[in-house]
C-alpha cells in the first residue's frame, strides 16, 4: 500500500494511487496496440498477399470470354482445283445487349396493361421479362419481315434459353438467307441498327456429289478447339464450330480446323457488355489439302457409272496416289451445309447411298482371279505358259458337273495366254485343282487381297475373305470340297475383295510386285512404290500379260474396247474381265469386273471397276458394263497426257 503524504495545499494526508493507474493504462495501451496490428496485418494480408485472389475473382464475375472457330482448310485436286472450300452464309441477328432499355421499358409497359386492366391472374416479375422480351425481339423481327416478305415468329423458349446461356452472342433471327435476301437487308437496314446481318462461313463443294465418299462431309460441333486463347478462366461463350464427319473431311480434321480466335469483354451484372473488348485474337484457316483425286477423271467414271450400283478405283502404278474413287449411288455434298435435312438423310439411306462401294463393298472377284491362280500355280510349278486344257464345255469335279460360262460351246485346246484372254473357266478350273487351295490363298494373301489397303480414309471394310479349309471348318463346321477349290479358282465360292483391292493388285501386276500402298494425298515428289517382287520369270509374267493384252482384243472378252466408242487409239491396255454371282434372299445378281492397266509397256495408270447387277438372275458381264466405265476414265487420262503444257497449265488455273 502506498505511504501517505501531506497535502502541500490543504496539509491534509493523502494516499498516493497513480502507479496503480499507470499501469492499468500502459496494458490498456499494449491491448490497443495489439487490435491494431492484428488489424493492419488483416489488411496487409487482405489488401497485399490475398490482392490476386480478389482481382481475380472480380475479373471472373466481370468479364467474359467469346470464341469464334477459324475456317477449315481447302481440298484439292491434284491440279489445284478446289474440291471443297468455303462460302459466305449470311443470317440476320439482333444484338440482344443493345435492347437493354427496351427490355425495361417494355416490361414496365406490360406490367401497367396487366394492372390497368385488373387481372388477378397476372404474371410474376421473371415472366412479364420474359414476355417483354419476346416482344422486342419480334418488333425487329417484323422488321426483317416486313423488307424480306415473310412472316417468321420468334422461339421464345429459344430466345429464352440463348439469354440464360450466351446473352453476348447475337441471336440469329433468319439464318442462311438467300443472296437477294441478304442484299435487300443490307440496302434497308440502319446501320445503328440492333439489327445486323452476321457474315461465317459453312463448307462448299463445287462438285456437288462427285466423290462424295472420299472427300466426306462436316456436321455442327458445340465443343470447338480453344487452342491457347486466354482467359480458360472466364465464363466462356463460343460460336458453334464444325467436324469431319466422314472421308477426308474426318481422316484429315486436325490439319483442316481452324486456329480459334476470340474476343474477351468487360460485363455488367445481367452479362451484357459494357466496354469494347479488352482482348480481340482474328481466327486463322486451317491448313489446306491437296488430294491425288484428278476431278476430270473422277466425273468420267462417275458418268459411266450413271444410276447403276458400283464402284471404280483407278491408281497411279508407279507412285500409288488414287485418281479415282468413284462409288453410286452417292448424294450431293452440299445438303449437308449448314446442316442435313431428317428428310435427306432418310432419302439417302432409301436409295442405298450411304455405303462406299469402293472400300466397303466386298465382292466375289470373278474371273479377275484367274490372274491369282495363273500366278500361284506357275511359281509353284504346276503349269508352264504352254500348258494346254481340253475345254469341252463342262467337267466333273468331286461328283458334280461344272460348265465353262465363257465361250458359247467350248474353247477347245487351249493355252494359259488364251485362257486368260477368253476366259476359260475349264482351263483354271483345272488349274486350281492341281495347284490346291492353300497355294491359291497364300498367293492372293501375298497380294494383301485378305486384308484393308490402308488408304486414309475411316471406315474402311475388314470383310474381305481368301478363305481355306481351315476357315470353312472353323466358320461353317464344314470340310473343304474339291468343287470349293475349283470355284476359288475363278474366282467364286466364298472369296470376297473390294473394287480397292483390286486396283492395287493391278498396279502391283503392272509393276511385276506384289503389294501396293495406295494414297489420297499428292506429292509431285513421291517415290516410286516397291515391294517383294512377284517371282514368276521373264516368260511366266509376259504370259500373263499376253493374256491380258488378248482381253482387250478381237475376241478377247473384253473386246468391246475396240470398238470406235470406246478405243483408246495409240495404246495398248492389258485387262481382265470377270463376273460374278451373289446370292441374294430372293435371287441371285451378278456383278460385273474390268480391272487391268495402261499401257502394256511403260504402265502408268490401274484400275478395277465393280457394278452391281440390277436385275436378278439377268446376265450383267464384266465386258458391257464394267469395261465401259474404265474406257471412260482412260479416255480421259490419255486425252490430258496428250495436251500441250500450255494447255495443261490454262485448264489448272
Amino acid at each position: 500500500m502506498p505511504a501517505p503524504r501531506i497535502s502541500e495545499s490543504t496539509g491534509a494526508f493523502v494516499v498516493e494511487t497513480r502507479k496503480n493507474y499507470q499501469g492499468r493504462v500502459i496494458f490498456f495501451y499494449f491491448v490497443t496496440f495489439g487490435l491494431l496490428l492484428v488489424l493492419a496485418l488483416g489488411l496487409a494480408w487482405q489488401q497485399l498477399l490475398q490482392a490476386d485472389v480478389y482481382h481475380e475473382r472480380e475479373r471472373q464475375q466481370n468479364e467474359r470470354r467469346i470464341l469464334v472457330p477459324g475456317p477449315r482448310g481447302n481440298i484439292y485436286d491434284r491440279e489445284g482445283r478446289l474440291l471443297v472450300g468455303n462460302r459466305a452464309r449470311f443470317a440476320i441477328v439482333v444484338y440482344l445487349d443493345e435492347l437493354r432499355r427496351e427490355f425495361r421499358r417494355e416490361f414496365i409497359r406490360v406490367r401497367k396493361n396487366y394492372r390497368e386492366l385488373g387481372d388477378k391472374d397476372i404474371p410474376n416479375s421473371g415472366q412479364l421479362e420474359q414476355i417483354a422480351q419476346v416482344s422486342v425481339v419480334q418488333s425487329y423481327l417484323d422488321q426483317v419481315n416486313q423488307i424480306l416478305g415473310r412472316q417468321d415468329k420468334v422461339d421464345s423458349n429459344d430466345l429464352m434459353h440463348h439469354l440464360s446461356d450466351a446473352p453476348l452472342l447475337p441471336y440469329v433471327l433468319i439464318d442462311d438467307l438467300k443472296p437477294e435476301e441478304y442484299a435487300r437487308l443490307l440496302e434497308q437496314l440502319p446501320v445503328e441498327s440492333p439489327l445486323q446481318v452476321y457474315t461465317s462461313t459453312t463448307r462448299y463443294y463445287p462438285y456437288n456429289s462427285a466423290a462424295a465418299h472420299t472427300l466426306g462431309f462436316v456436321s455442327i460441333n458445340e465443343d470447338i478447339d480453344l487452342g491457347d486463347f486466354p482467359g480458360e478462366e472466364l465464363k466462356t461463350f463460343s460460336m458453334k464450330g464444325t467436324m469431319g464427319r466422314d472421308g477426308l473431311e474426318a481422316h484429315f480434321d486436325d490439319q483442316l480446323q481452324g486456329e480459334t480466335g476470340g474476343s474477351i469483354y468487360r460485363v455488367d451484372y445481367a452479362g451484357f457488355k459494357v466496354d469494347p473488348p479488352i482482348q480481340r485474337r482474328l481466327p486463322i484457316q486451317g491448313h489446306n489439302l491437296t488430294t491425288s483425286l484428278d476431278i476430270d477423271l473422277q466425273l468420267a467414271a462417275e458418268q459411266a457409272i450413271g444410276d447403276y450400283t458400283g464402284a471404280a478405283a483407278a491408281i497411279d502404278v508407279n507412285t500409288g496416289e488414287v485418281l479415282v474413287l468413284a462409288s453410286k449411288p452417292d448424294y450431293n455434298l452440299n445438303d449437308f451445309a449448314p446442316r442435313l435435312s431428317a428428310a435427306t438423310a432418310q432419302q439417302i439411306h432409301d436409295q442405298g447411298a450411304w455405303l462406299n462401294h469402293a472400300l466397303d463393298g466386298t465382292y466375289p472377284p470373278g474371273s479377275t482371279f484367274k490372274l491369282i491362280t495363273a500366278i500361284a500355280a506357275l511359281r509353284n510349278g504346276w503349269i508352264t505358259p504352254e500348258t494346254t486344257f481340253d475345254c469341252e464345255g463342262s467337267m466333273r469335279i468331286g461328283g458334280h458337273t461344272f460348265t465353262c460360262d465363257n465361250g458359247e460351246g467350248h474353247h477347245g485346246v487351249i493355252d494359259l495366254r488364251q485362257a486368260i484372254a477368253k476366259s476359260c473357266d475349264i482351263y483354271f478350273y483345272n488349274t486350281g485343282i492341281q495347284t490346291g487351295v492353300d497355294l491359291i490363298a497364300a498367293e492372293a494373301r501375298r497380294f494383301h487381297l485378305d486384308r484393308p489397303a490402308g488408304i486414309e480414309l475411316p471406315g474402311e471394310t475388314h470383310h474381305m475373305l481368301i478363305p481355306d479349309p481351315e476357315w470353312k471348318q472353323r466358320n461353317r463346321d464344314e470340310e473343304w470340297f474339291p468343287g470349293d477349290t475349283a470355284n476359288m479358282a475363278i474366282g467364286q465360292g466364298f472369296d470376297l475383295v473390294t473394287p480397292l483391292d483390286m486396283a492395287c493388285f493391278a498396279a502391283s501386276l503392272a509393276r511385276d510386285e506384289t503389294v501396293t500402298k495406295p494414297t489420297l494425298i499428292h506429292d509431285p515428289n513421291h517415290p516410286q512404290q516397291q515391294s517383294e517382287p512377284i517371282g514368276l520369270t521373264p516368260d511366266q509374267y509376259a504370259a500373263i500379260i499376253d493374256g491380258m493384252k488378248g482381253c482387250v482384243t478381237q475376241g478377247g472378252t473384253a473386246e468391246i474396247l475396240t470398238l470406235p466408242a470406246f478405243a483408246i487409239p495409240g495404246v495398248q491396255i492389258a485387262g481382265k474381265t470377270g463376273t460374278a454371282q451373289v446370292r441374294k434372299a430372293d435371287g441371285t445378281i451378278d456383278i460385273a469386273w474390268f480391272i487391268g492397266f495402261a499401257p502394256v509397256d511403260h504402265p502408268q495408270i490401274a484400275w478395277a471397276v465393280a457394278i452391281e447387277g440390277d436385275t436378278l438372275g439377268e446376265s450383267f458381264g464384266g465386258a458391257h458394263y464394267a469395261a465401259p466405265v474404265a474406257a471412260a476414265i482412260l479416255k480421259k487420262y490419255f486425252e490430258k497426257q496428250n495436251r500441250s503444257p500450255e494447255a495443261k497449265a490454262l485448264t489448272s488455273n
